[in-house]
């Protein structure tokens, strides 16, 4: 197959099994899928048109996804990006035509996040013409993950499912386990998220190193649909490094830092549910992370040896891991409105 644009190609998964119970899908930037779905669809409904500006913030792939979107389709990009995203994905981005600009650096995640969505305000302000693609919220991101559901159903028939991911924005496990549950209802879908994030409660607890912000969030995010989660795991830095230097070591997959805490948690999980088959959302290879996660791999610990601490509630949780049966419940009583 001739792909019409590179976007097209790096969209694809690769299905990798890993154990008897735990299967890996690997994206090159899962969020191609998105993006591209979400501008296909705005296109076609004249909400913008071709040569507009489209802009967001981002902590790193989905900058990375909406640059190439936009290359595809003809518009412009415009990035409010966090301090995090790496010197790789910012020379594609700008080589990509995107206009980047990142906030001040800060402190801790809430900051980075309010003044990015401050910054983007600011501008569309200026620019009343610009698109807002708003990841966090607009439901449109959810479209692309319905063609992931089907491929997986196609490859992965005939055995109970649990899909094991980072929460982040919510679309791409949200939009996976949605899809699948229409022909599937016993589908489960386990959500990893980094201590510090309001997403499920973890926002009391600091993580100094929690550098895993593309999987959590310190602001509420509309598209986290927490019905449809079964479990969710909190994890440490730490963990998921040691996490992702296994799955380097153990399978040859070098994969980025929710993958590797996607994995530790779906190992687990798979310890404890034999029967069923555990498919790993893997968000993006290891390059963004060589010199944060895959140097210090010396420091990582034996996965076979670590487990969670099984609570009840988000108040009962400590780090460094632990886990909770969410089944299937709505959104915690502590969310705060959204500031995005």
């Amino acid at each position: 197959m001739i792909h019409p644009h590179i976007a097209d190609a790096l969209k694809m998964p690769d299905l990798v099994r890993l154990t008897d119970t735990v299967v890996l899908i690997r994206f090159e930037s899962m969020k191609i899928y998105s993006a591209l779905a979400a501008v296909r669809h705005l296109l076609d409904r004249g909400t913008i048109r071709p040569g507009q500006t489209l802009i967001d913030s981002s902590s790193g792939i989905y900058a990375y996804a909406l640059a190439l979107a936009c290359h595809r389709h003809g518009l412009r990009c415009r990035i409010v990006a966090s301090t995090t995203v790496d010197a790789t994905t910012l020379a594609q981005l700008e080589i990509l035509g995107a206009v980047v600009e990142q906030v001040r650096p800060s402190r801790n995640l809430k900051l980075d996040q309010e003044l990015r969505v401050r910054r983007v305000k600011e501008i569309l302000t200026g620019q009343p013409d610009f698109h807002w693609m708003r990841q966090y919220h607009d439901g449109i991101h959810y479209l692309g993950y319905h063609d992931v559901a089907g491929r997986i159903a196609a490859a992965l028939p005939g055995r109970p499912l649990t899909v094991v991911g980072g929460v982040g924005s919510g679309a791409s496990t949200g939009g996976v386990v949605e899809h699948l549950r229409r022909t599937d209802p016993t589908v489960r879908l386990v959500g990893v998220q980094p201590f510090g994030s309001v997403t499920f409660g973890s926002q009391d607890h600091d993580d100094p190193e929690a550098i895993i912000a593309g999987i959590g969030s310190s602001i509420v995010f509309d598209n986290v649909h927490h019905h449809l989660y079964d479990g969710v795991h909190w994890m440490d830095f730490t963990h998921a490094m040691s996490g992702a230097v296994a799955l380097l070591r153990d399978h040859a997959v070098f994969a980025g830092l929710s993958t590797g805490a996607g994995y530790l948690a779906a190992s687990h999980e798979a310890r404890r549910h034999p029967d069923r088959l555990h498919l790993v959302i893997g968000a993006d290879t290891g390059h963004r992370y060589v010199e944060r996660v895959f140097a210090r791999h010396k420091e990582s610990l034996d996965p076979g040896a670590l487990k969670p601490l099984e609570v009840a509630g988000p108040e009962e949780m400590a780090m460094p891991w632990s886990t909770m049966a969410w089944q299937r419940n709505p959104a915690p009583a502590h969310r705060k409105e959204r500031t995005a």
